[in-house]
Parts: structure tokens; C-alpha cells; sequence
């Protein structure tokens, strides 16, 4: 049973293994470094490809899934390392673990720019713009306003159109 499911924010822990979808090399794995540690990331940040931001929603904790990238959402025509360019990559990823993602009252005053202790969701719309710009990454339209609602429908437990600083900051469990 599946009790809670990835969203933007979260903190994941998985453990994967990626391939090269043109002869199957697998060029990484969890499982094979040095200590065998699965890995930690923050979903929706670019903390790594778009295309785990992408694929890794709506996961439970010890689903398994199978993800075929294109170059456009993992390393483009640059490639990166083992990775030739305009490679398409396949991942075998499983979910270990899902925790709520860091919450500060500074990243909530940042946010909050009339200062009135609540985000709407043009403030969260364009704080996330420019966290996306510093990272170079533009999301269209609609994957910017799935995010922002993601964020609303997940944030706001009152669900009055804003979100708190309440709300923000103290850890909260989806019902």
C-alpha cells in the first residue's frame, strides 16, 4: 500500500543502475561504488537530469521504475563523462525512502516579497523562475504551472489560495 507519493520538494533516496540505450553499457550504479550507498537528491531543484525531475513523481517508497531518457531531458549534445553526446539513457531506479524536503523561514521570506507572512501564487511562480535560471534550466509554461500547483495542492492545508508560513516552514504528513 502506498501511504505517500513523491511531489516537488521531496527529499528521495534511491538506488539505480543507468544504461546506454544503444548497446546497454551501464555506465553507473549504486549499487557498484565503492560503499554501495544509495543516493539522496531534493526532487524538482535540478539536483540532477530533468528527466528524473520528471519521472520520479508520483513514486511510492519500494516502487520500482523504469526510465528511458532522452538527450533533452540528460546530458544534451555535450554528453557528460562515459555519456556520449545526444545519448539516450534508460535507468532502473528504486525508491528506498521519501522525506519531507528543507524548510527555513528564510527561503519563506525570500518568497514572501510584500512581506504579508503568506505566498500566492505569483510569488511562488516567480521565485521558482529565478531558482531555474540560476540553474539554467526554463521549464515551459505548463510544466511551470503543474509545478506551482503541485506545490499549492500538497502546501495548503487550509487551502485558502496561500500558503503560511505556517504552513511552509513546520513538516506536515499529506492525508
Amino acid at each position: 500500500m502506498c501511504y505517500r507519493k513523491s511531489k516537488y520538494g521531496d527529499m528521495l533516496l534511491v538506488h539505480y543502475d543507468g544504461f546506454l540505450e544503444t548497446n546497454g553499457t551501464r555506465f553507473h550504479s549504486s549499487r557498484n561504488q565503492g560503499d554501495k550507498s544509495p543516493v539522496w537528491f531534493t526532487l524538482g531543484i535540478r539536483e540532477v537530469i530533468k528527466g528524473w525531475d520528471k519521472g520520479l513523481r508520483d513514486m511510492c517508497t519500494g516502487e520500482r521504475r523504469k526510465l528511458t531518457v532522452p538527450p533533452s531531458l540528460a546530458y544534451g549534445k555535450e554528453g557528460k563523462g562515459k555519456i556520449p553526446p545526444s545519448s539516450t539513457l534508460i535507468f532502473d531506479i528504486e525508491l528506498m525512502e521519501i522525506r519531507n524536503g528543507p524548510r527555513s523561514h528564510e527561503s519563506f521570506q525570500l518568497m514572501d516579497l510584500n512581506n504579508d507572512w503568506k505566498l500566492c501564487r505569483k510569488e511562488v511562480k516567480d521565485y521558482l523562475k529565478k531558482e531555474f535560471e540560476k540553474h539554467g534550466y526554463s521549464p515551459n509554461d505548463t510544466e511551470h504551472e503543474s509545478m506551482v500547483e503541485d506545490i499549492f495542492k500538497n502546501e495548503d492545508e487550509d487551502k485558502d489560495g496561500f500558503i503560511s508560513a505556517r504552513e511552509f516552514t513546520y513538516q506536515h504528513d499529506e492525508l
